[in-house]
Parts: C-alpha cells; structure tokens; sequence
C-alpha cells in the first residue's frame, strides 16, 4: 500500500463540496422512493421503461468493460496494464453494486427481489441476468482477494500459485462479463415489439459501449486520482489512451451501421425513431452531448492533445457522455404507439390532455435517485481506495 498524495486543498474542500451536496440532494430522493415508491417518476403504463433503466445498463457497462481491463492482465499478460488490474476489479465491484442498485429502486416491489433466487423462471432473460449478476459479483470478490494474496506472496512457488488461480478466475470471467453484458443487449433485442430494439447487433453494441464506457473510467481514473505522477503513470496513462481512441473509433463504426442501414430507403418505423433521435425535440442529446463532447472532442484531445491531462479529460468527457447513448437506446423505443391511433384509444379528464401520453422525460425525483446512487458509488470507491492496498509502492515506482 503506498501513502496517497493529496490534492490541492481549494480542490479538495471543492471536492467534497460537491459530494456532500450529491448525497444530501441524491439521498433525499432515494428516501423518497422508500417511502412513496415510483408516485413522482415520469413513466407511465406505456412507458414503463425509462430513466433508471438507461442509468442501470450504463452503470453496468461500466463494471464489465473494467473487469475486461483486468482480464488483459491476469488472463493474457498485458504487462501496461499491470500496474491497475487490482483498481479495476475493485472499480467493477463498485459500479456494479451501483447498477444493481439503481435497476433495485426501479423495481415495483423491493422486497419482493429474492424471489428470482427462490422460483426462477429460467425462460426469462431477467432471470438469468440475476443469476450471471450474482456469479459475477462472487467471482469478482474473489479475484480481488487472491490478487491481494498475490501481492503479498512470499516465494515464487506461492506467487505462481496464485497467478494460476487468478488466470482462472479471470478466464472463467470473460465469457460470464461477455454472457451477462451481452445478455442485457439481448433482453432488449428479444423484445420482438419494439422494432427499434429488435436488432441482432444490439448484444454487440452492449459489449462494444461497456469496454469503452469502463476503458474510459478507469483511464480518467488513473490520469487524475493515481498517487504518484512518474513516467511509469504517463506510460501507463498514453498506453490506455491510445485503447480509448480504438474503442471509440470502432464503437462509432457500429453505432453508423446501426442508424444508417435502416435509414437508407427512408422508410419503416425504425427510420421514423432514428429520425426522432437525431432530429426530434431532443436532437442535442444525440449531436452535442453525444457526438460531440462524447465524440469529436475526444477524438481530438486524442489525437492532436499532448500528455495526460489531455487523455484524462477525453475519457472523462467518453464516460460522462456515453449516458446520452443509453438514454437514446432506451426511451425512443417506448414513446411511439406500436398501434397506430393507439394514444387516442383511451380518454380519461383526470390525466393531461385528457387521454394517455407517449411522452416520456425523466422527472426531478429520477435524477434524485440516479445523483443518490452515484454519491453512494463515489464513497464506496473512496473507502477502497484509501483503505486497501489498491496501489503498491512497487506499481506506482
């Protein structure tokens, strides 16, 4: 374990400002949904899908595509990455308790999740995810452990024992991290009456979004909160800068496929919420948050920036960013009527307009409960990071 240096004291009083709010603000809206359930969320019976589910596939991809990066090194000796493989397992248990935490207070009856360990449906995609979730967590905890034990092996028979064991781990990881983060994408994809979703590439998407989403945090991770600032971490820092230019150029790649084939003839209900997504009401989303500062910008930070401050703000404009995606992905698919005049065919003078709506945007109290969970993420990680030896004299030298 190596002492950590602290930051600028402005920062940090700043720093801890900003989380205190976070969790004051974060924490009132999570007690609201305790104590008052989904009454102040924006979805309705025709959009039962919405903000919290965007926020848990996010948070999700950020726990497989930072397990991944510790793959690289237990599993197939990616000596660069060395030095972080034990910050990323720790950084997947942590997003993934944020992700389970978030799809949890989505649910419609909190106590009633147990119930998919006692009387599985194991023709359900939901169930599977819950069991892949929870070998995934498991394997995870362990991996830390035995790389812990790792470091603080005494001979070389010992050190060898362990890095056999986590090889193991991590080669039992990769498929259940690709079966569980590819299972979410199916769930979405088998759900054959949103057309927009009922696509054979959305596993790959999922899969592609999360080594980028987790590439990039670990990356911003590591240019800002790394103990020391030696040529080892720039090395370090260039080398998973040059993985998160990849990982974006290719994701994009997928992402062209995924809008301009079926917008090609200009015809079909996929063309008409591609067009809603890149030029409805909510166009910014996709061109300014997305495609430029989750894009175009760090592509150029990438490119043309120089030293760590420029990869450490591209990734961190990636991960900020890359929830515009899952947000695209999730509420175009609910706000059309799969029936046409299907919004006209129940009238009631207590809703809005006097009849059912399709429009969706996430309430005040859902932001609540997503800044909650995040605030509760970034106490955990701190915890971590101050408490157990994530980060040895010997990595950092």
């Amino acid at each position: 374990m190596v002492e950590r240096k602290h930051p600028n004291g402005l920062l940090s009083v700043l720093g801890w400002i900003v989380w205190l709010a976070l969790f004051i603000w974060g924490g009132w809206g999570i007690l609201e949904r305790l104590l008052y359930g989904h009454r102040f969320a924006a979805y309705s019976s025709y959009v039962p899908w919405g903000h919290w589910v965007a926020a848990y596939i996010y948070f999700i991809g950020l726990s497989a595509g930072a397990f991944l990066l510790s793959s690289l090194v237990y599993v197939f000796g990616v000596r660069q990455l060395e030095r972080i493989a034990k910050l990323s397992l720790f950084t997947a248990i942590v997003t993934l308790i944020m992700a389970l935490m978030q799809i949890w207070f989505d649910l419609g009856h909190l106590e009633r999740f147990y119930f998919v360990y006692l009387r599985p449906n194991f023709h359900s995609m939901m169930a599977w995810m819950v069991w892949l979730y929870t070998a995934y967590f498991l394997l995870l905890v362990f991996e830390l452990y035995y790389a812990f034990k790792k470091d603080g092996a005494k001979d070389p028979a010992e050190l060898a024992r362990y890095k056999k064991i986590l090889a193991w781990l991590g080669g039992i990881g990769i498929p259940l991290a690709v079966a569980f983060h590819g299972g979410v994408g199916a769930l979405f994809a088998t759900v054959i009456a949103r057309d927009l979703w009922h696509t054979p590439i959305y596993p790959i998407l999922f899969l592609t979004g999360a080594l980028l989403s987790g590439g990039a945090l670990m990356t911003m991770v590591v240019a800002y909160f790394w103990p020391a600032r030696g040529e080892a971490w720039r090395e370090t820092v260039t080398y998973l800068g040059k993985v998160v230019l990849a990982l974006v150029a290719f994701d994009f790649l997928l992402e062209w496929a995924e809008y301009s084939i079926p917008m090609w003839y200009g015809v079909g209900a996929e063309y008409q919420k591609l067009m809603y997504v890149l030029f409805g009401p909510y166009w910014w989303n996709f061109w300014i948050i997305h495609f430029l500062f989750g894009v175009l910008v760090p592509v150029a930070l990438l490119v043309w920036g120089r030293g760590p401050g420029a990869v450490g703000l591209a990734s961190l404009l990636v991960v900020v960013t890359f929830f515009a995606v899952r947000l695209n992905l999730v509420i175009p698919g609910l706000v059309f009527p799969e029936l046409r005049g299907l919004e006209h065919s129940y009238t009631d003078p207590t809703l809005p307009f006097n009849r059912l709506s399709f429009d969706y945007v996430p309430s005040l109290f859902e932001w609540q409960v997503f800044f909650g969970v995040i605030a509760v993420g970034i106490a955990l990680f701190y915890l971590g990071y101050r408490y157990l030896p994530l980060v040895t004299q010997k990595e950092v030298a």
